[in-house]
């Protein structure tokens, strides 16, 4: 049995706490939150883009709540602490429970800073705890599917690919960019992170994009410019938090082949992933599951064979990082800014 205690219980504590019951063999002991109500297990008003349903409250009978994460890392029957506290606490929370000899999960973005994100990777390397950030993307199933048929150049060499990911401004703390870094580190994260999961850590990016509420880039569009002999010309993400209140969330990709046309859509529900070729386009099956269970299953298994992970790494965490901060800069000065190569 691998037991866990989830430290931040708002929209993505609630997400993850769900997704654990879906494993065999994994056990949530505890739950953290500055909020008394929230870690007595009253989740109302938690939901999310992705998943707006769930549980309004957790059953505590068998798990211990608290609002001083300390505690949790005095359980000597914890084995591991998933972070999904807001991104300012990660350095601090990932750090203790890492020296706390404790496996962590660590929510995206790993931190507020590529230097404090280097930080959390360097206490990971002096910890003989397991130590993974959470890039769900690369667990869901029709993006790890897509991940598959690009490494295999099952369609040829990619050509061009484009992200779309565009929301209304969340609830709560999202709208402060002091704390959030905005849509930038948020919500666009997910497709930055995808590219490098694809293409490689690019040579550079060109983006342009405003602040509309947060303070910080709340919309963008990037040119991602990618290494390498099969790296496409082309590569191009949208993110934004700065549509009207009621927009529908959009989660969207397509990748053109030199044989074939991927294209993912959320919206399409069961027939997101689309692959169009010799005249034909046909819906490709896959797993019915989020890539919230994906990822918290690989964790575990991680943790039961002792295993590091290599899926998504922290270095990977910290080069997502090191781009994004490429990609604001490029926003405020309006120039092809280059991404450091460590």
């Amino acid at each position: 049995m691998v037991t866990v205690g989830i430290i931040g219980m708002g929209m993505m504590g609630r997400t993850h706490f769900e997704a654990y019951q879906t494993l065999p063999g994994v056990k949530v002991l505890a739950i953290c939150d500055e909020n008394p109500d929230r870690a007595a297990g009253n989740l109302a008003g938690t939901g999310g883009n992705v998943l707006k349903d769930g549980i309004d409250r957790i059953d505590m009978s068998e798990i211990f709540g608290s609002t001083d994460y300390r505690e949790l890392l005095r359980m000597p029957e914890l084995q591991a602490v998933d972070i999904c506290a807001f991104t300012p606490a990660h350095l601090e929370l990932a750090t203790a429970a890492l020296e706390a000899g404790k496996h962590v999960l660590c929510e995206k973005p790993l931190a507020r800073s590529a230097v404090d994100g280097r930080s959390i990777v360097a206490a990971a390397a002096m910890s003989p705890g397991i130590f993974m950030p959470a890039m769900c993307l690369r667990f869901w199933p029709e993006w790890a599917w897509a991940k598959a048929a690009v490494a295999e150049k099952r369609f040829g060499r990619v050509l061009g690919a484009t992200f779309r990911r565009v929301a209304s401004m969340p609830a709560g703390w999202y709208s402060n960019g002091i704390l959030s870094g905005g849509a930038l580190l948020d919500l666009h994260i997910h497709d930055t992170d995808f590219v490098q999961h694809l293409f490689g850590k690019p040579s550079s990016v060109f983006s342009r994009g405003y602040s509309k509420t947060s303070g910080e880039v709340d919309h963008l569009v990037t040119h991602y410019f990618c290494q390498g002999v099969d790296a496409p010309p082309l590569v191009v993400a949208e993110g934004s938090w700065c549509l009207a209140n009621g927009f529908d969330f959009q989660m969207k990709f397509t990748l053109n082949c030199e044989q074939a046309t991927i294209d993912y859509d959320f919206a399409r529900g069961p027939d997101a992933l689309r692959l169009s070729r010799d005249g034909k386009t046909e819906t490709i099956a896959c797993p019915n599951e989020t890539g919230y269970v994906g990822e918290l299953r690989y964790f575990t298994d991680c943790i039961r064979n002792g295993t590091k992970p290599t899926i998504v790494t922290g270095q990977d965490a910290v080069d997502c990082l090191d781009i994004l901060e490429a990609e604001r800069q490029s926003v405020l000065n309006g120039q092809v800014v280059a991404i450091p190569t460590t």
